[in-house]
């Protein structure tokens, strides 16, 4: 059974939940990303120096020859990826500025931006999670420019994720930005965690979905996702 503010939905044994069973049983324990108190001490330059050093020594461990032209500056290039780029939405100096623009079409049915693409990583092993996500909203006076819904997208998939707890981080930057009760997220995405390794299924998609204010009619919920037709396709 589900309970407010988490989504665990394995029931531990003796109160723990092994490595195997949270790595393979696809479980997450927060709606909020879990972070230290101390995440944001280091800058991210001295991150990157760190990260390189143990990235290098993660390399040696597998036996590779850091001395080849084409290996020797990989620990670097990881680290900065990592810091940079692909886990760049753990660091809130990088949420999106938003800025709201009065509704003066007063345009007052639901607006879909659809086929977002992103690009985040599973938290339990690493791997790409691959997807797109789709947004609705309703206005309640004022609107938001359609790049910035993407860029929220954007902020809360370059992150260790997993994908329940992505929608809903998606739908609740919304509903705070917008001030609007009237939200709805829905996310397709392939994880290469069941892809390349496991069961190594190459088919299979994950599809999740938040619904908030009036999309949890059903009219309303039927008409959005009417506009998003076939999600596989």
């Amino acid at each position: 059974m589900r309970q407010k503010g988490t989504l665990s939905v394995i029931p531990p044994v003796n109160g723990k939940l092994s490595i195997d069973e949270i790595g393979d049983e696809h479980i997450g324990t927060s709606y909020d990303t879990p972070l230290r108190p101390d995440a944001f001490e280091k800058d991210d330059e001295l991150k990157i120096e760190l990260i390189e050093k143990h990235f290098t020594e993660i390399m040696q461990i597998l036996g590779l020859d850091l001395t080849d032209d084409s290996l020797k500056g990989t620990p670097h290039r990881v680290a900065k990826m990592f810091v940079k780029e692909i886990f760049s939405g753990l660091n809130p100096d990088n949420k999106p500025k938003i800025k709201l623009f009065e509704n003066k079409y007063k345009y007052n049915e639901m607006l879909v931006e659809k086929d977002i693409t992103f690009y985040s990583n599973c938290e339990h092993h690493f791997v790409p999670i691959i997807g797109r996500a789709h947004v609705a909203y309703i206005s309640n006076g004022h609107v938001i420019g359609l790049s910035k819904i993407n860029r929220i997208v954007q902020y809360y998939a370059k992150r260790p994720q997993v994908q329940e707890r992505l929608t809903v981080q998606i739908a609740q930057e919304l509903k705070e930005v917008l001030n609007t009760e009237d939200i709805a997220v829905v996310i397709d995405a392939k994880h290469l965690c069941v892809s390349s390794r496991g069961v190594n299924d190459t088919n299979s998609s994950t599809v999740t979905a938040q619904y908030m204010g009036k999309f949890q009619l059903e009219a309303c919920k039927n008409e959005f996702l009417k506009y998003l037709g076939n999600l596989n396709g």
